[in-house]
């Protein structure tokens, strides 16, 4: 395969060169790198917007038996079985939906909206393995498509969905309010929100699983997702005359802001996706966080990781980077060319690509705006892919260099499209991921949030502007507050009998039991032998799943399955009495 760089380099030689058309060879390969991505786009588009479609019941050709409003994931029922409704995937599947209509493009997908809120309002109420909906089953990762509770073993909780979902119902709730709905929102659409708000403003710095429902610890994305929807909720509130819960909501999304600012790793040039799981951090969650964070009244802020800010730039060169030499798809690229990226060193997925054009093309979006381009040592390293001897300091839109940044720019975005492209099947579906060797589509079909981040990024490359949620002039607190969770106090009672040098621990779910991990496991006090015990401060009104360990030196036995499984109280104190099995 000859690289993008290969071809420009041989174009470039020969520039001197007129071809039969009256153009260089440089303009004809340039022409036709265009044509391509216009043309692909162009079929592509009405394809990923049927795609998405099609996952949405009750009449989406490819969601027979969800419910009206109920968005599945995939079609895919083995390896993987997707056939479920994520709250997450839903609520930016509905974000695209709702775009849609506010920006008058296709209004009549306003009836899918309602129908996704009714949905989803009928969920909150679901009973599910995480709670209630007022002792944390708000987040709860998916749901079966018929708005039954899932209730196998997953990664559980995942606290971006109330907050995803509050963002997509805020942008609906504003349009509507400036048509005149404002009654409408009150009595009905408010109340669903509020569930939603609440849930984040109390439990925001509480662990979660990721969006990749692989490690349960703090997550950026989810971070970033939580201080945006408390931000808008706080506005919203404001307009609808909700008074008291306005001063909680903005305290708490200061908190977050303040709290976002953590993940940065300055040493190493970028943000660590999430504070567990034994990865790099390098990871497109900080890509998807940083296009979900768009707000083009903010300019280039950093502290709200803005697409073109000096650290998101940083943190995406690392990003690509990191996948430059561990596809066979990206070898022969040159260092400075799009290539196909995953969500971490992983096979490639659709999405994560799509994300990386789509932070680009945000960026252009507001330097056009601002008629300039100012670069620091952070973002330096990333201009210098494309000017090799660049300097720090502010660029005009009068100067050679920012016309030349911007062009080098829009076809380094270009490039990211043009690799999903390659790899798009000739029927344009697009599955979750694919393959690192020769591109092959794999894992689950038809992905909904595939078609999604196909809409967002060519919606971004048109120039599509989203409005405001308020990230403009925020200033990160000098230090952070945590959101106090109400806790309560629980003592573990365990009888084991034991051999000498053995000892009984405690993990289980949440943070304050080790999240599972038996190297920082609780001892339990063996003073009223045979019985072990241990008294620990957990959250109220949580349902909190553990289990008792044996340690003798380097040895470790589980107690044997099931795990025990209880729900908290929402105050005081509580005993447990178990036996070792």
């Amino acid at each position: 395969m000859r690289s993008v760089g290969v071809l420009l380099l041989t174009a470039f030689a020969f520039a001197c060169v007129v071809n039969a058309f009256g153009r260089t060879p440089v303009e004809s390969y340039i022409a036709n790198r265009q044509t391509s991505i216009d043309s692909y786009i162009a079929n592509q588009s009405p394809i990923a917007k049927l795609g998405l479609l099609a996952n949405i019941g009750p009449d989406g050709s490819k969601s027979s038996g969800a419910k009206a409003g109920v968005v599945i994931a995939s079609p895919n029922t083995v390896d993987p079985n997707y056939l479920y409704s994520w709250i997450r995937d839903a609520s930016l599947t509905f974000k695209v939906i709702a775009e849609k209509v506010v920006s008058g493009e296709d209004t009549s997908l306003r009836g899918k909206i309602d129908q996704f809120f009714e949905s989803q309002k009928r969920l909150q109420q679901v009973s599910n393995p995480s709670g209630t909906v007022s002792t944390g089953g708000l987040a709860e990762p998916k749901f079966n498509i018929d708005e039954t509770a899932f209730t196998g073993s997953w990664g559980r909780p995942q606290r971006d969905g109330p907050a995803l979902r509050a963002t997509t119902f805020i942008l609906y709730a504003n349009w509507l309010i400036a048509n005149g709905n404002i009654t409408w929102v009150t009595r009905n659409l408010w109340p669903v929100l509020k569930l939603d708000l609440d849930y984040v403003q109390n439990n925001w710095n509480r662990s979660t699983f990721d969006l990749w429902e692989e490690i349960n610890s703090s997550s950026f994305f989810t971070t970033a997702v939580q201080h945006r929807a408390l931000r808008e909720g706080a506005t919203l509130a404001q307009k609808l005359g909700q008074a008291d819960v306005i001063s909680g909501y903005n305290t708490q999304a200061a908190n977050l802001l303040c709290f976002q600012q953590t993940y940065k790793n300055i040493a190493r040039g970028y943000f660590t996706a999430n504070t567990g799981g034994g990865r790099s951090g390098i990871d497109s969650n900080t890509i998807l966080t940083s296009i979900h964070l768009f707000d083009p009244t903010a300019g280039c802020d950093a502290a709200t990781f803005q697409p073109c800010s000096d650290v998101a730039l940083s943190n995406l060169k690392v990003y690509v980077d990191s996948f430059r030499s561990i596809y066979a798809i990206n070898n022969g690229f040159a260092a400075n060319e799009a290539v196909a990226t995953g969500r971490y060193p992983e096979d490639p997925w659709y999405l994560s690509t799509f994300a990386v054009a789509e932070q680009l093309y945000d960026a252009l979006i507001v330097w056009e705006q601002q008629q300039r381009i100012n670069v620091n040592a952070t973002s330096l390293t990333f201009f210098r892919q494309f000017i090799p001897n660049l300097a720090t300091g502010s660029y005009a839109a009068s100067t050679s260099t920012y016309s030349t940044l911007v062009t080098s720019v829009k076809n380094f975005a270009d490039g990211f499209i043009l690799i999903n492209a390659k790899y798009t099947p000739s029927d344009g579906s697009l599955a979750e991921q694919y393959t690192r060797a020769n591109g092959s589509p794999l894992s689950a079909r038809d992905l909904t949030w595939s078609y999604a981040s196909a809409l967002t990024a060519f919606a971004a490359r048109d120039g599509f502007i989203p409005p405001s949620w308020g990230a403009s002039g925020l200033t990160v607190p000098s230090s952070c507050a945590a959101n106090p969770v109400p806790t309560v106090s629980v003592t573990f009672n365990v009888q084991a009998t034991t051999v000498f040098g053995e000892n009984i621990f405690l993990v289980g779910s949440v943070s304050e039991l080790r999240n599972w991990s038996p190297d920082n496991a609780i001892p339990l006090s063996s003073a009223s032998y045979p019985t072990w015990s241990v008294t620990v401060d957990l959250p109220g009104s949580t349902i909190v799943e553990y289990k008792y360990i044996r340690k003798n030196g380097n040895d470790v036995v589980w107690a044997s399955d099931p795990n025990w499984r209880w729900e908290t109280p929402a105050s005081g104190s509580a005993t447990l009495n178990d036996n070792w099995r």
